[in-house]
């Protein structure tokens, strides 16, 4: 058993900045594939980016070039820094972990979730 807890979330402008954070407790968190999807209100929950345990990464074409995602092992953490926000990205964003990552990577293939942390962007 994976837990997952985002945190970081908020209200910020339209072109501005923030980072979610994801803890991960309960197993090797190194082991595991670690990826951000996020769902807006009447929205399918969509992939927005992944890292491998070895560190290569994934991404969405809508977050390309606005958003990094890293991790930290040692802290067992995830980062997802997001930069040059705009309204299109608000939604709430989960952390989610799988065992084998497959592209294309889509929400069903995740064995562990986040409750997920509301990112609202204005203008």
């Amino acid at each position: 058993q994976v837990q997952l807890v985002e945190s970081g979330g908020g209200l910020v402008q339209a072109g501005g900045s923030l980072r979610l954070s994801c803890l991960a407790s309960g197993r090797s968190f190194s082991a595991y594939a670690m990826n951000w999807f996020r769902q807006a209100p009447g929205k399918e929950r969509e992939f927005v980016a992944a890292i491998h345990w070895r560190g290569t990464t994934y991404y969405a074409d809508s977050v390309k070039g606005r958003f990094t995602i890293s991790r930290d092992n040692a802290k067992n953490t995830l980062y997802l820094q997001m930069n040059s926000l705009q309204r299109e990205d608000t939604a709430t964003y989960y952390c989610a972990a799988d065992r084998i990552l497959s592209v294309p990577i889509r929400s069903n293939d995740m064995d562990y979730w986040g409750k997920g942390t509301l990112v609202t962007v204005s203008s």
